[in-house]
């Protein structure tokens, strides 16, 4: 059977361009390399040196299996890399799952201010799902608005407000909030049912005991936000300001409407130390620029 160290002696050799260099980069002595080249020419049932004049140098048969044999290394040097990583209980790639929003307003700027020496984070969206479910499609770290049950681990990120956002023009601009009873009065622009802004928003209209006067689904809140600014209506999302859109805090008598966002985890994960870590660090770089998490 093949020998991976065989092959390592294969590339060596070639690179060296004698079986004396080479003998010198992998530490063997010239006949033991000799003759480890010569099991692996057997274990292939190939050629792979011409042996002339007492020098060594790539057949045309070599030189074809040449390029495999460093894929080889190479591929064999990252599942050891990896192994390290994993034994180690650190991740190469890390995989968050969170709501579209939050990954354009929360978990974006965050990964911009992670190092080289972090795990590359692939995202997923997942408006529809809670963290469990997020957790078991394969995410990594999910981020919600629901704890977990156990056995899965959380921690609460923030508190960020749903704002109602007008145009500067707009008579409410210089208000700052606006009682619920009065925003439902308005045309708004709201999200899809799956957004936890606009879930936010229906708790809120139903524990209130009304209804909509009119509203109009967007796509996402920059839409929205872009129909709020051409004069449609009232955009009621969670995403930060854009167009130069005013925004107001939006008052359930007594406290605001908001969101909560929790990351969750599941604790018996290889990496599962690594990934808390992220979610602290998450956590800590959310209240830098949200605030600390409280109603």
């Amino acid at each position: 059977m093949m020998q991976l160290r065989h092959v390592r002696y294969f590339v060596a050799t070639a690179d060296a361009g004698s079986v004396s260099s080479a003998a010198a980069r992998v530490h063997v002595t010239q006949p033991a390399l000799s003759r480890q080249l010569r099991q692996l020419e057997q274990d292939l049932g190939v050629t792979l040196f011409d042996r002339s004049a007492g020098r060594l140098a790539l057949n045309r048969t070599g030189r074809a299996l040449l390029p495999g044999a460093r894929r080889l290394l190479d591929a064999a040097d990252a599942l050891q890399t990896s192994a390290a990583f994993h034994g180690s209980g650190r991740l190469e790639r890390l995989t968050i799952a969170a709501p579209t929003v939050t990954l354009t307003d929360v978990v974006s700027p965050f990964v911009a201010t992670m190092s080289a020496d972090d795990p590359v984070v692939d995202v997923r969206g997942a408006d529809a799902l809670d963290p469990a479910e997020m957790l078991r499609s394969g995410a990594d770290l999910a981020i919600g608005t629901q704890r977990p049950p156990a056995p899965y681990a959380a921690r609460e990120l923030a508190v960020l407000p749903v704002w109602a956002y007008v145009p500067s023009t707009d008579p409410w601009a210089a208000r700052g909030r606006v009682p619920l009873a009065e925003l439902l009065e308005r045309p708004l622009l709201g999200l899809p049912a799956t957004f936890t802004a606009r879930e936010a928003l229906d708790a809120a209209a139903l524990a209130h005991g009304s209804s909509y006067a009119a509203l109009v689904e967007a796509a996402n809140g920059t839409i929205a936000q872009a129909l709020a600014a051409s004069g449609r209506g009232v955009a009621v999302v969670s995403d930060d300001p854009r167009f130069g859109l005013v925004p107001l805090a939006v008052d359930l008598g007594g406290e605001l409407l908001t969101v909560r966002l929790v990351a969750a985890w599941d604790p018996r994960a290889v990496a599962a130390e690594t990934i808390g870590t992220v979610a602290r660090r998450l956590g800590e770089w959310v209240t830098t620029r949200y605030g600390a998490p409280t109603t």
